[in-house]
């Protein structure tokens, strides 16, 4: 699926398998959607909403982490909508275009507020979907509880009891949302059980009279002060950070956001601004922190995009850098940050430095929208630009600090060539010596230890110098095998990068270019080189050998090491390797091809160990 049209990259994060498209997520949506429909209308399998067998069920934070983000972001276009009339508004009163007393103010006030005071409603819809229950039922609860005639009670402040006898705390709940998401979530239990104990016959009238009895009561007398005392108290620790720790929040969210986004940790996060928004009016909780995020994202990943050498990745570079102005992050992340690190380390330094001056400044956003440039405007409020200013600076910051350091550091990831030169095939060669003052111990094919002369000798006393290709050997004689025959699936499909697998007539392992061995397993069996110039290989003996824990691999090189070409890693057993049922297959690959122009495979056949098989050009 990584190699279709339009796709940048696929995850499985959170317990969720996610499909990282772009801007034209919701075209993509709607097709999928349809197709799903027709064959569910022509007699084709629906999707199954059976529960998971236990053995696949998810922790308990991944389920409230799931149910939170499954609830809220079917709201998300409303309350993006309701929220930019909010700005729209903050900006017509601050440029005195019309007054809060104008009946043009009161219109498209209650325009954007509807959705807040009825958000009760929305939510429980949303609640009711993820958790398979009826949506309409749990719509009507929810709107028992903002019904004008129980507000009129509230506001009267005469107690009320049901029956004469069960009293009902004197609760508001328009703009709440923990109070009906713990209904929604009861209710769920109520109805699934009502229809199984009531008759088909019966179950049309009496399963909704009955959830509407028990949970209207329920709500009224238990559930909902519960969720309000919750909410009361959520409303008092925003209240706490905002007078004692008002930096920390946005800190947290600019710097960390990319790895929320990773695990999925951001849907439980992100509603927490949602809740602040509700209790207090407005949210400094998500929303700065997550836009000065955005912003360095996108800085960063274009300054890939400058300094890449790779046309396709500079191409999607450039888009991922577009979506996340917009607010959309994961283009760039997965598809730029992620591969390439350094744009990553540099979005959670700017994300994190902007989010201090947010955070410094108690700058505060005053609706929900997208978190990406269009959304600066959801920080005009409270009748001043201070909030509008300050987001502005935050921003500044994100973007010179995100900048700066993606630059700097794509001295050392993006490594560039010095020298283009046209070079003879000795040259290319030279950058392959091997260290003559340690010969190479070899096994016979049965097994026995000889000793042999370094592969590479006759180009021995030759010089290296800097070039725009490398050449990487062959780490063990033997017979050069297509990459995708290589008995490993990992392998064999690419994953790890592009090139050859060697089944080996000896067990004498040597490094296939110069370089520092930058990663080394314990077992012996797998080393991670990387050259001067920045090209990455990493030479695998066998296949599944780590099962054998260090048995047949003798005297391997340690991490940190410096190798020469041609330079012994270790000593195998082929012996023990095949009787330990593993094919002993060496494989050769070159784990970072995407920051090099071309991985080119030169040899066929029969090799000696030392004898080019592959050519980089960077």
């Amino acid at each position: 699926m990584n190699d279709t049209e339009g796709v940048a990259t696929t995850r499985s994060v959170g317990g969720v398998f996610q499909v990282v498209i772009g801007t034209h997520v919701k075209d993509v949506f709607d097709e999928v959607d349809r197709e799903l429909r027709n064959a569910e209308a022509s007699g084709g399998a629906a999707p199954s909403v059976e529960a998971e067998p236990v053995s696949q069920r998810k922790n308990p934070l991944t389920v409230v982490i799931n149910f939170v983000a499954g609830t809220f972001q079917p709201l998300i276009p409303a309350l993006s909508g309701a929220g930019m009339i909010m700005a729209l508004l903050a900006v017509l009163v601050v440029t005195d275009v019309i007054t809060q007393d104008s009946q043009t103010y009161q219109v498209l006030s209650f325009f954007a507020n509807a959705v807040f005071y009825f958000l009760p409603i929305f939510v429980a819809i949303g609640a009711a979907d993820k958790l398979k229950t009826n949506r309409t039922l749990a719509g009507v609860v929810a709107a028992m509880m903002l019904h004008p005639k129980w507000t009129e009670m509230v506001a009267a402040g005469h107690s009320v009891h049901l029956f004469g006898l069960i009293p009902l705390p004197l609760t508001t709940y328009g703009s709440t949302v923990i109070p009906i998401m713990l209904i929604v979530f009861v209710q769920s239990y109520v109805e699934r059980w009502l229809n199984r104990v009531i008759h088909d016959s019966v179950k049309l009238v009496f399963v909704p009279m009955i959830t509407f009895l028990v949970m209207g009561t329920l709500a009224m007398t238990l559930l909902g002060p519960i969720g309000t005392f919750l909410g009361g108290h959520l409303a008092a620790f925003f209240t706490f950070l905002t007078e004692n720790a008002p930096w920390a929040p946005a800190v947290i969210v600019g710097a960390l956001l990319p790895v929320m986004v990773m695990f999925g940790i951001h849907n439980a996060v992100a509603p927490l601004g949602v809740a602040q928004l509700a209790q207090v009016g407005y949210d400094s909780i998500f929303g700065p922190g997550c836009l000065c995020s955005n912003i360095a994202q996108s800085v960063a990943t274009f300054t890939v995009a400058v300094r890449t050498k790779e046309a396709k990745l500079r191409q999607i570079a450039t888009a991922g850098g577009i979506t996340a102005l917009m607010g959309i992050t994961e283009p760039a992340l997965y598809g730029v940050a992620l591969p390439k690190r350094y744009p990553l380390i540099a979005a959670m330094a700017g994300g994190g430095a902007g989010g201090l001056y947010a955070g410094l400044t108690m700058t505060r956003r005053f609706a929900v929208g997208t978190s990406g440039i269009p959304a600066i405007f959801l920080y005009i409020g409270d009748n001043t630009m201070r909030y509008f200013v300050n987001i502005l600076i935050a921003l500044a910051i994100s973007a010179v600090v995100s900048g700066i350091v993606a630059f700097l550091l794509s001295f050392r990831f993006e490594r560039t060539v010095a020298v283009k030169t046209a070079v003879t095939d000795t040259e290319l060669g030279t950058g392959l010596t091997v260290d003559a003052d340690r010969p190479v111990v070899a096994s016979a094919a049965d097994g026995s230890a000889v000793s042999a002369a370094p592969a590479a000798s006759a180009t021995a006393t030759a010089t290296a110098v800097r070039t725009d290709r490398a050449l990487i050997t062959a780490p063990v004689q033997g017979d050069v095998i297509a990459l995708d025959q290589v008995p490993d699936a990992a392998f064999a499909s690419g994953v790890m990068g592009p090139g050859v697998g060697v089944e080996p007539v000896n067990g004498a392992i040597v490094a296939p270019v110069s370089g520092t061995v930058v990663a080394a397993v314990e077992s012996g069996h797998a080393f991670g080189i990387l050259t001067d110039d920045g090209v990455e290989v990493l030479v695998h003996v066998g296949v599944d050998t780590v099962q054998m824990k260090g048995a047949g691999f003798t005297d391997p090189v340690p991490q940190g090491a410096r190798v020469t070409a041609g330079q012994r890693l270790v000593q195998a057993d082929l012996r023990a390797i095949r009787s330990a049922g593993h094919p002993a297959t060496v494989i050769l690959v070159v784990t970072n091809a995407a920051d090099q122009e071309s991985v080119t495979i030169t040899a066929e056949g029969a090799v000696l160990a030392g004898e080019p098989v592959l050519t980089v050009t960077r």
